[in-house]
């Protein structure tokens, strides 16, 4: 009976060790999720997120910030160092009033709340090309657009407001690199069979991930572990490298990623 009783109340991710590469900065609140299931956390981030090389071309878009119809930020990432920069630029916030203001995902769009301005497009699936079902081309047309984002990130958004006529300013807000991390202790912990999942959040980690070991068999060093991404996109650059990939969230969001990984492990129990 008190075996039972155990099992009955054990937690949705007991004894699973999950893997996190996201960046140290933002893995908290998954941490905290997954460990509030039961889960055993090891944070492994792969990337880093740093201010953009110059703030040069950033600096001249928000000093004509009032030229732009839309801004659309496709990350929390983007809103957060758009806005510690215009904040530190001495900028009213109020400058930005009859801009339009798209945001890609419930996340960013919070991020704005808290930066005091509502988005007025968020599109229901959380990835780039939901935007551009969500404007119309005469809406674009002739319009002005500023995309502040990440470095080398997808050219979807901007080629396709381009062929629509809208004049498109893509600046670099933000970058990430590989991060420093312990490689060794996390592949020898692989080798071993010792993680049970490991998580990509964005096609940075998983990328990333792959360049911390160059020669290694990834396929191979994986073997012991379910890989789960966040969505689509980061699902494809993984396969591109050759991971294979065993779950992927419906919602393109951390909690969403998050009952996806307790439905994997909920639906392995019962074989």
């Amino acid at each position: 009976m008190a075996g039972n009783l155990k099992t009955l109340n054990a937690k949705p991710l007991s004894g699973r060790r999950i893997a996190i590469t996201r960046a140290r900065s933002q893995a908290g609140a998954f941490a905290r999720a997954l460990g509030a299931l039961g889960g055993e956390v090891v944070e492994f981030p792969t990337i880093e997120i740093l201010p953009p090389e110059s703030y040069d071309p950033l600096d001249q878009v928000i000093q004509k910030i009032k030229n732009y119809h839309w801004i659309i930020f496709t990350s929390v990432n983007g809103v957060n160092f758009f806005f510690a920069r215009f904040k530190e630029l001495r900028r009213d916030i109020r400058e930005l009033k009859g801009i339009k203001i798209a945001a890609i995902g419930p996340e960013t769009a919070k991020a704005l709340g808290a930066a005091g301005l509502r988005a007025d497009l968020v599109p229901q699936e959380f990835r780039a090309e939901a935007i551009l079902q969500g404007l119309k081309p005469e809406e674009a047309r002739g319009k002005r657009i500023l995309l502040p984002r990440v470095a080398r990130a997808r050219d979807i958004l901007p080629k396709t407001l381009r062929e629509w006529g809208a004049e498109v300013d893509v600046i670099e807000t933000y970058r990430t690199v590989v991060a420093r991390s312990d490689a060794r202790r996390l592949q020898e912990m692989l080798r071993q069979k010792k993680i049970d999942m490991i998580t990509f959040t964005s096609s940075s980690t998983v990328a990333n991930f792959a360049a911390l070991f160059p020669a290694e068999d990834i396929e191979g060093l994986l073997s012991g572990a379910a890989v789960a991404c966040i969505g689509p996109i980061t699902q494809k650059t993984a396969e591109e490298l050759g991971i294979r990939v065993d779950v992927v969230s419906r919602d393109y969001t951390i909690p969403g990623l998050t009952r996806a990984i307790v439905e994997y492990f909920g639906m392995q129990s019962e074989k």
